[in-house]
């Protein structure tokens, strides 16, 4: 096992308050709600773009446990904060917020798009027939003149990415993510998923893996894909990355469930081809096989 301590440091330079100008002229005069991606939770894994979002909004509406990991950003703002399974009621508070004119920004770990929490925005303002529009233009994309709030997605870190590179490089081929909480998903279609992605040997990241409720479909899992992959084949376990209590491990497919394994945890379970190279762990992409490594003559 290799742990770490590391948390991010404060860079000044980085963190520091935009200006009033800027602030100004960021908002475009409009309803503005931010969806914030946070990446894996230390401030040197955050965006500029996530950094600057946070110093001009004036209100940030998250889950308790995201909004301690960037407290510190935060001290001159109005945070709202609820527990688990308080999602609609965060999206419902950081709407309201917005469309009251006050910039908002809604933030979540990872990538807001990636399990987060950009697509429920988008359906609770399609359920109460808000008019949405995009906050940022591009050429091919110019601002509608007209609607309730604007709204700006803000990409991040994603979880299976930031463990991925704590292993090294699991995720060189194609590769897939399954989310094992069947608290919005039926179990019988998670299933069907792993089924079909052990099959046709997808890298394969697991989000979600156990919990104290769900304790047993790690297990179960690990049988699926024992059908169909050696018991050889290297799976990675992260957790908590890149923050306080970062644990990596590099197992093998037949134990990887005898490990300490919650909510906060990434498994990256290798294909056919997968290897593990001292504390690396390694996804060939195909180089090898069609290009020769050897040194061409020089002329």
């Amino acid at each position: 096992m290799r742990s770490s301590g590391s948390v991010s440091g404060k860079n000044k330079d980085t963190f520091s308050t935009q200006t009033d100008n800027e602030k100004r002229s960021s908002g475009s005069g409009s309803n503005c709600l931010y969806i914030v991606s946070l990446g894996p939770g230390a401030l040197d894994y955050l965006s500029v773009r996530a950094v600057k979002v946070l110093n001009l909004v004036e209100v940030v509406v998250g889950y308790k446990m995201y909004v301690d990991l960037i407290k510190e950003l935060l001290r001159d703002k109005k945070v709202i904060s609820t527990g688990m399974r308080g999602e609609i009621e965060r999206v419902n508070l950081a709407l309201e917020h917005a469309l009251n004119g006050q910039h908002t920004a809604i933030i979540s770990s990872g990538d807001v798009g990636i399990y987060g929490m950009a697509g429920l925005v988008l359906e609770v303002c399609k359920q109460r027939n808000i008019h949405v529009g995009w906050l940022r233009s591009s050429e091919d994309r110019i601002q509608e003149e007209s609607c309730d709030i604007r709204i700006e997605i803000v990409p991040g870190i994603s979880a299976f990415c930031a463990a991925a590179s704590l292993l090294g490089a699991p995720l060189m081929h194609d590769f897939t993510s399954i989310s094992l909480s069947n608290l919005l998903t039926p179990w019988k279609i998670i299933i069907r998923r792993i089924e079909y992605a052990a099959k046709e040997d997808f890298v394969i990241a697991l989000y979600n893996p156990k919990s104290k409720e769900r304790n047993w479909q790690l297990s179960a899992v690990k049988n699926i894909l024992l059908k169909h992959r050696s018991p050889e084949t290297p799976v990675g376990i992260v957790s908590k990355a890149m923050r306080k209590g970062e644990r990596i491990e590099i197992t093998k497919l037949a134990r990887m469930d005898q490990f300490k394994i919650d909510m906060q945890t990434i498994l990256i379970v290798g294909n056919s081809t997968s290897f593990q190279y001292k504390d690396f762990m390694v996804t060939p992409r195909g180089y090898m096989s069609k290009y020769s490594l050897k040194k061409k003559k020089r002329w």
